[in-house]
C-alpha cells in the first residue's frame, strides 16, 4: 500500500499582512512553527514510521514548515519548484485591496487557461506541474511519503492522483485551509487510487 500525506504548510507572515501569496516568499510566524509541531508530533504519533521521505515546494514557508516534519520523522527533505503554490504574477504579495482592484475577470467558458493577473499562471500550468511531480515521485519505491505544500497546488495533486486530464481541470478544487493534512493511497493489488481525506485540521490540536 502507497501512502502519502499532503501537508498544507501552517500559518505565514503573508496570512498576518493580509497580503496575497502565490510565489510571495515569506516565512512562518511563531504561531505557524507552533502549529508545524503539533503536526508533526501527531502525525509521527498516526503513521509510526521514522525516515519517511519529505518532499516540499521551495519556497520558505514550506521548507520551515517540512523542516520541523522532518526532525520528529528524522527525515531527509527534497525541495522541488513543482510543488510551489499557483503564481498570482503581479499579484503576488499585493494586498487585498490591490488585489480586488486590479484582478482580471475570468471569461464564462475557460477557466483552464484564465490568469488572474499579468504573469500568473493559469490552472493549466498547475496542473501540468503536479503531474510532472507526481510521475517523477511515482519512479520512487517508497510506500510512505509526506508532501509539504500549499492550500490550492493541494487540489491539483489530488486531481493528478485522481489521473483527472488537464483539460478537465478548470473548475473543480478541494477546499482546504493553512495546517490541513490529506491523504491518499494506492492499494498493492487493484492499484486503484483512493482519497482518504482531503484537509483533516485535528493534526493541529490532537
Amino acid at each position: 500500500m502507497r501512502n502519502i500525506y499532503i501537508v498544507r504548510h501552517t500559518e505565514a507572515e503573508h496570512h498576518v499582512k493580509k497580503v496575497a501569496g502565490g510565489w510571495y516568499d515569506t516565512s512562518l510566524t511563531e504561531k505557524g512553527r507552533y502549529q508545524a509541531q503539533k503536526i508533526a508530533e501527531n502525525l509521527f504519533k498516526e503513521i509510526k514510521i521514522a525516515g519517511i521521505p519529505i518532499y516540499s515546494s521551495d519556497l520558505k514557508r514550506c521548507v520551515e514548515t517540512a523542516d520541523i516534519i522532518s526532525k520528529v520523522f528524522q527525515s531527509k527533505i527534497t525541495l522541488d519548484k513543482n510543488l510551489r503554490e499557483k503564481s498570482s504574477g503581479e499579484g503576488d504579495g499585493k494586498s487585498k485591496q490591490w488585489y480586488d482592484a486590479h484582478i482580471l475577470l475570468p471569461p464564462d467558458d475557460n477557466h483552464l487557461d484564465y490568469r488572474t493577473f499579468k504573469g500568473a499562471e493559469s490552472r493549466r500550468d498547475v496542473g501540468i506541474r503536479a503531474y510532472t511531480f507526481l510521475d517523477e515521485l511515482l519512479k520512487k519505491p517508497d510506500q510512505n511519503t509526506i508532501i509539504v505544500t500549499h492550500g490550492f497546488f493541494t487540489t491539483f495533486l489530488i486531481f493528478a492522483w485522481m489521473k483527472i486530464p488537464v483539460e478537465h481541470m478548470g473548475y473543480g478544487e478541494f477546499t482546504g485551509h493553512s495546517g490541513g493534512v490529506a491523504h491518499i493511497n494506492e492499494d498493492d493489488f487493484w492499484k486503484n487510487r483512493n482519497v482518504i481525506f482531503t484537509c483533516r485540521m485535528d493534526f493541529l490540536t490532537g
